[in-house]
């Protein structure tokens, strides 16, 4: 014989998969902002990626914590400017390739393996492409 349905313990069950949902992206949120904060030194691990998905996760879980990324200095406009289609700044783009190679020389230059020294030019004129493709941002011209 079946057991009559407990909605109390249903509701007790769906409110804690919902706070264990809300403390993993938190987790992965911040997971992925650390990733990509030290992927703007290390050209290895890619900055854009992680910093988007960084804001996708506190977009799920945290109003406080979105908005608060989103008000950040660094990747405040860009986050923005992402969500709404507007593009990334030419200049913020030239730049962003500019110390992709600058760091990438630098670490072809210390690696002494040549199929890594391939593989760090390989993956920088891939990042290159990429960013290159991303729109540009267009200057108001009222």
């Amino acid at each position: 014989m079946k057991e009559p349905f407990d909605f109390k313990k249903y509701i007790e069950s769906v409110v804690i998969v919902l706070i264990l949902k809300k403390y993993f992206l938190i987790a992965c949120g911040f997971t992925c902002l650390g990733l990509g904060t030290i992927g703007i030194f290390l050209p290895l691990i890619p900055t854009t990626p992680f910093i988007l998905l960084a804001a996708a996760c506190f977009g799920g879980s945290s109003q406080k914590l979105s908005l608060w990324l989103e008000q950040t200095k660094y990747f405040g406009d860009f986050i923005k400017n992402y969500k709404t289609g507007c593009g990334v700044n030419k200049k913020i783009k030239i730049r962003a390739i500019a110390y992709l190679w600058i760091s990438l020389s630098i670490s072809i230059y210390f690696v002494p393996i040549v199929y890594v020294k391939v593989f760090l030019v390989l993956m920088g004129i891939c990042v290159t492409a990429h960013i290159t493709t991303i729109k540009s941002k267009r200057r108001n011209l009222v």
